[in-house]
């Protein structure tokens, strides 16, 4: 990349001075001119120059001259993901140290300058950048190694080892550490960032989740590490044991700047379904020492949600006898961590002792059973999610008719698939085949069986059996969950086909849903089929390797072996790595999705197996110990395991033929005498896609077609490439012939007679046996590969293009030149994969790779990607970088927008929206088709799901928020001190239509069986009333009420509930408002979600009022009738209640707008209510006749001239006589 010219002549002239070309370290880094951009500062001038990096991540340079700015703006061309260090270069004055740094948001980079002082020679900081200062960005993270940020559970984590956290019962608690030689080090590090306020942010990431949590800025006076305390209720409220996603962690020094970020694994050991179980007998060293020597094979079964927890088991000779798995939930990296069992005695209760020569043979571990097919039978476990014992029981599957000799040959199938908040679609698959055709008397050598794996199927449906379409063998079955289909791949000594059947009731039809697939004849050794982890890709290997991307209908060439047979594939669903492994040990990687692929090395260990754990780190497990590479070597390029990159080239001599002089062809030369059966050896083929030419000498070009062809003679195959760096030519030291001038005349058919004709006396020039294999390249001609040297001053060459050949034409010296890429004595290049050349930018807030959304009925769903291209020397073609293929296109509609920025960057908006009716999951590929296998991301493959979203639900909004705290305490008034939380009664239950005394209703509310049970006086009182949570339990203790099933409104946890929002009598107009939650925040309900009441206690007394426009009153109509039940608009809705106490509402919308069922319950407890019917009537009733009787004898009083008070009086007067004369009688006999 050459300087663009600035006034006063270019900016590396103009710097000079200041660069001190010892101090520039930066390996194969260019220096060139970064323009201002429209990003820039329009008071940056002049332009600054900058050192460019190489794209394999090695140091970027920046020399910062003269610039009147504190931002230097720059284009973002790689992904920085480590910390940025900032550092003076060359000598400079003390006082205008740089060591600042901020970044903005991509894709762009802002480096800030600052200064140690408040002014530089007299100006203030920052105004004036002295053109000697030097800024180094370095790249620090993933690439560094010796100091590094480092974090564990426990204790001081070991140099470079991978984050591997677990989350238990109790609290998630994590130390981070700056690693360092020293202690002391270590101290200063942190005591650094903390001053400036630096702490690191922990990421907790699924693909349907992510978490950020800060770890705490003070530190203790002693302490070297920063500290993190999560409750575990804050990362998962939930405690079964389920098939849940691990999660991955990321860890950075400060949320936002990247810096120091470190990658790991979060696992849930409380809740992963083969944790639970005792899987056998614990085996120690010594007893798992002596199974080595009779050990012929291994084979690894992974859990599909949590790829680090995974099973190991040995495959025995016929010396040894058992069933011995091992067990990781860390990923395979350290041996020492497996725990071995032994499982002999569990299969023979199943088989009888009296069996013999006992292994493992295959496994699968699915989302919630352990498959073991065994030299003895198949052998399937128990649900691992109800541990019913502490020890792991496993159940026989029968196939009559089939023996050992059958069952040490077979082979199960499964579809990985991650099944957490598993769908009601939703079902695990696994397949047997057996390697034998099938008889008169079997039903087929191919068996299925889904979840719990208790009936085992024939394949094949019964109309299709022993019919002549399908004469041929089942190599494999498997089942689509995308298209709910099953897929076939069968062979005969004939032909190998592919077959796609549609499903019904789980079980394959007759129905084919495509026609099918014929593969050529070349394909003659089918192994097997395979779908990558949680994608729509199927991929058939053997001697060939086939893609589908359309469930079967067809496959795409991706790779030819030959004799070399692919005998195993390996995959890791989050960096899309497919490694397929061949006979010979040969292994090759290629990308979901890519039409590409590389040989990333070879194995020569005769028993080993690969496996991919859950962040993509491939490891090689053998019987006594495992391989891995380093925590960073081998990140998402497979080769951690490799000690070198191995060449793609093959024996023998390349011809180059210019075009332009951009664009070069490489011919690859075919002796006549090569046998048939090695002429593939000698030619390009799709492995060289998308790879490098280098010559030994100098010279790069990039390969972006492969021809094959059957002329010109001797040239089988050739490739276009476009031209990275010059090739260098032959200088007259190395061959003498270039002092002469050349004649060309035809020599044959294919063949050309080259002579050397002297043009000076004296000088020495002739053809020498080391220029065989060179090629004479004429400008505007045909090359010539020279394949014969006859004498000094003559030599037969082939011509690559043929036609373009003048007869007896002579070339004078220096109009031709000669290349040497031969392969007699030593070959003179090589073939390598292409340093990764774009990346992948997603622009969503999301950070992971594989991502799960739900698509509710009506809803879409955009996403928006960015593809920035790394592609020095080699030019940006203007045609998509991005194609977007959609699993099941039936499923959703899927429209994607795509354009290139100013920067040559690939922008692509892809929308999905649910238009059916039908619930379904669907994977979208987003390929970078051009991509070299060396990246990281090639392919990023979101899961959509037609379906309700597990995280989506109803709330009822109330119209007074109350405090936490207030219900704790059960107090909160209002502006007139009325309480409005009510504590239920202790086994209270709400009056019916018969009365306050007559509760009716099953609900119990603040339930407690050892207390009585109030108004339950009458008979029908009696019979009604259930305990749900406290069902079984003597106390409300051994209820085990949660806090939220406390202060939960559902009605399955009503036994659990205390305290009630408490109104006034009457509530009238109470606005029932909703609000759907979801990932994507909140939205109020409204149309066209329509809604139906109901009280759960089958009280009245309550009434809805709503607003009913035409279109609601239609709908109304429609459904009402269907429902049985009112409908109601939820614009406006609102509520009345005219009777006493507990009143339970739930609210659903109705079906057919919505995949959910979204249903909400509240409770209102109205108070201070007036006597219920009769009571007021009665009271005023008892009143009028009080009243009425008063006013009456008043006017009888009256008309009779009565007056009560004389009359009152008289008898008072009365009554004193009468007692008075008696006094005075009865005083004589005393």
């Amino acid at each position: 990349m050459g300087c663009s010219e600035t006034p006063g002549g270019s900016a590396l002239e103009k710097d000079k001075a200041h660069v001190d070309p010892g101090k520039v370290t930066a390996k194969g880094a260019h220096l060139c001119c970064l323009q201002p951009t429209s990003r820039t500062d329009t008071h940056c001038q002049p332009p600054c120059s900058a050192l460019i990096p190489s794209p394999r991540k090695e140091h970027q340079l920046f020399l910062v001259r003269g610039s009147q700015a504190c931002h230097l703006a720059m284009e973002r061309r790689i992904l920085i993901s480590g910390p940025i260090e900032l550092h003076r270069e060359v000598e400079s004055p003390k006082d205008a140290v740089i060591f600042g740094f901020e970044f903005q948001p991509t894709p762009h980079i802002s480096l800030m300058v600052y200064s140690n002082r408040t002014e530089v020679n007299g100006r203030p900081a920052c105004t004036q950048i002295p053109d000697s200062y030097l800024i180094q960005v370095k790249d620090t993270g993933k690439g560094d190694t010796e100091k590094r940020f480092a974090c564990a559970s426990q204790g001081i984590p070991k140099k470079n080892e991978i984050i591997k956290l677990y989350l238990s019962s109790d609290d998630l608690k994590i130390q981070c550490f700056l690693q360092s030689e020293s202690k002391h080090t270590s101290q200063e590090f942190l005591g650094v960032f903390t001053s400036g306020g630096l702490a690191p942010s922990l990421a907790i990431i699924n693909s349907t989740y992510t978490g950020i949590f800060h770890f705490n800025l003070t530190l203790f006076s002693d302490r070297v590490y920063w500290l993190i305390e999560i409750p575990r209720e804050n990362i998962t409220k939930n405690t079964d044991i389920a098939a849940v996603e691990e999660w991955f962690i990321r860890i950075t020094l400060q949320q936002g700047l990247n810096i120091y970020t470190t990658e790991g694994t979060l696992l849930d050991k409380l809740r992963e379904p083969i944790l639970q179980w005792d899987l056998g007998t614990i085996m120690t060293k010594n007893s798992v020492s002596v199974l080595y020597q009779h050990v012929v094979d291994v084979k690894v079964a992974k859990c599909p949600c949590a790829n680090d927890v995974a099973l190991l088991g040995f495959i025995l000779n016929e010396t040894y006898n058992g069933i011995y798995l091992g067990l990781s939930f860390s990923g395979f990296w350290n041996y020492n961590d497996i725990t071995w069992y032994n499982l002999t005695d569990m299969i023979y209760s199943q088989v009888g002792e009296e069996h013999t020569e006992l292994s493992v043979v295959d496994m699968v571990l699915t989302n919630h059973f352990l498959v073991m097919l065994t030299s003895l039978g198949l052998f399937v476990s128990g649900d691992l999610r109800y541990p019913s014992s502490s020890v792991l029981t496993f159940s026989r599957a029968d196939f009559c008719g089939f023996e050992r000799v059958d069952y040490v040959k077979g082979k199960l199938w499964y579809n990985e698939r991650c099944f957490a908040n598993r769908e009601q679609f939703e079902v695990d698959y696994v397949t047997i085949t057996f390697e034998r055709n099938r008889t008169l008397s079997e039903s087929s050598s191919c068996f299925y069986s889904n979840e719990p794996f208790h009936e085992w199927l024939p394949c094949l449906p019964d109309i299709l059996k022993g019919t002549k379409a399908i004469a041929s063998n089942v190599v494999t079955f498997l089942v689509d969950q995308e298209h709910d289909a099953g897929v076939y791949l069968f062979s005969s000594q004939k032909t190998t086909t592919a077959s796609v059947n549609t499903l019904k009731n789980n079980k394959p039809g007759l129905k084919t849903k495509f026609p099918h697939f014929v593969f050529p004849p070349s394909f003659s050794s089918p192994v097997g089929m395979v779908f990558h982890p949680r994608s729509h890709f199927l991929y058939a290997y053997g001697n060939q390797v086939w893609l589908s991307m359309d469930g079967g209908n067809t496959f795409e060439f991706l790779a030819d072996f030959h004799d070399d047979i692919i005998k195993n594939t390996y995959h890791s669903f989050y960096t899309s790595d497919i490694t397929f492994v061949s006979q010979s040990g040969n292994v090759y990687l290629t990308k979901a999705g890519l039409r590409r692929y590389s040989k990333i090395g070879s194995i020569n260990d005769n028993i080993f197996t690969l496996y991919y754990d859950h962040m993509g780190f491939i490891h090689k497990l053998t019987p006594d110990h495992f391989e891995a590479g380093g925590s960073f070597s081998g990140f998402g390029n497979s080769k951690g395991i490799f000690r070198q990159v191995p060449g793609m080239g093959f024996e023998t001599a390349l011809a180059p033929q210019f075009i332009t002089l951009k664009e070069m062809v490489f011919f690859a030369y075919v002796p006549k005498n090569e046998s048939q059966q090695s002429i593939h050896t000698k030619k390009f083929s799709n492995i060289h896609l998308g790879k490098v030419i280098h010559s030994r000498k100098t010279g790069m070009a990039y390969i972006r077609k492969v021809l094959q062809h059957s002329s010109p003679e001797g040239f089988l195959s050739s490739v276009i490439t476009e031209v990275i760096d010059p090739f260098g030519i032959e200088e007259e030291n190395e061959s003498s012939c270039l002092s002469s001038s050349l004649s060309i005349t035809q020599a044959g058919n294919a063949t050309y007679k080259l002579t050397l004709q002297s043009q000076t006396p004296g000088t020495v020039s002739s053809f020498q046996d080391l220029d065989i294999e060179k090629t004479v390249m004429i400008p505007g001609y045909s090359s010539f590969l020279i394949i014969n040297v006859l004498d000094d001053k003559n030599a037969i060459a082939v011509a690559t293009m043929p036609t373009t050949v003048l007869n007896n034409m002579t070339f004078p010296k220096d109009s031709w030149f000669l290349y040497n890429l031969g392969h007699k004595n030593g070959r003179m290049w090589e073939i390598y994969a292409k340093p990764c050349n774009y990346w992948f930018q997603q622009h969503d807030d999301s950070l992971s790779l594989s991502v799960l959304k739900y698509i509710d009925l009506g809803k879409s769903y955009t996403v928006e990607v960015k593809v920035i291209p790394n592609t020095k020397g080699v030019r940006t073609l203007e045609i998509p970088l991005l194609n977007v293929i959609v699993g099941n296109p039936n499923l959703l509609e899927v429209k994607t927008e795509g354009s290139f920025d100013d920067t040559d960057s690939y922008l692509m908006k892809i929308s999905a929206a649910s238009n059916a009716l039908r619930q379904g999951s669907t994977s979208l590929a987003l390929i970078v088709w051009g991509a070299s296998t060396e990246c990281l991301v090639t392919t990023v493959i979101p899961m959509l799901k037609n379906s309700c979203s597990y995280l989506k639900s109803m709330h009822h909004i109330p119209s007074e928020t109350i405090p936490p705290e207030d219900w704790i305490s059960g107090v909160h008034k209002d502006s007139q001190g009325f309480n409005m939380i009510k504590t239920l009664p202790v086994n209270y239950r709400p009056p019916s239509n018969m009365g306050i005394a007559i509760p009716l209703t099953d609900n119990f509310y603040h339930a407690d069986p050892s207390k009585p049970i109030p108004r339950n006086l009458f008979p029908r009182s009696k019979k009604s009333g259930k305990f749900k949570q406290c069902a079984n339990a003597s106390t409300r203790e051994e209820c085990n009420c949660t806090n939220d099933q406390k202060s939960s409104h559902a009605v399955a946890f009503s036994d659990c509930k205390e305290k009630v929002p408490r109104f006034k009598f009457p509530v009238t107009q109470y606005p029932i408002s909703l609000e759907i939650y979801s990932e994507d925040g909140r939205v109020p309900v409204e149309m066209p979600y329509l809604l139906t009441v109901t009280e759960v206690n089958k009280r009245e007394n309550w009434k809805l009022k709503h607003s009913v426009p035409e279109n609601v009153e239609k709908l109304k109509d429609y459904l009402e009738p269907h429902l049985t039940v009112p409908v109601y608009n939820p614009l406006g809705l609102n509520l009345s209640i005219k009777g006493s106490e507990l009143f339970h509402f739930r609210v659903s919308v109705v079906p057919g707008v919505t995949f959910c069922n979204l249903v909400e319950e509240f409770q209102i407890y109205v108070d201070e209510v007036p006597l219920p019917f009769p009571g007021h009537t009665l009271i005023a009733v008892a009143t009028a006749v009080v009243l009425g009787g008063l006013i009456f004898v008043t006017f009888i009083f009256q008309i009779r001239n009565i007056h009560p008070s004389e009359m009152c009086r008289n008898f008072m007067t009365t009554n004193k006589v009468n007692l008075s004369n008696l006094s005075i009688s009865q005083l004589p006999h005393r």
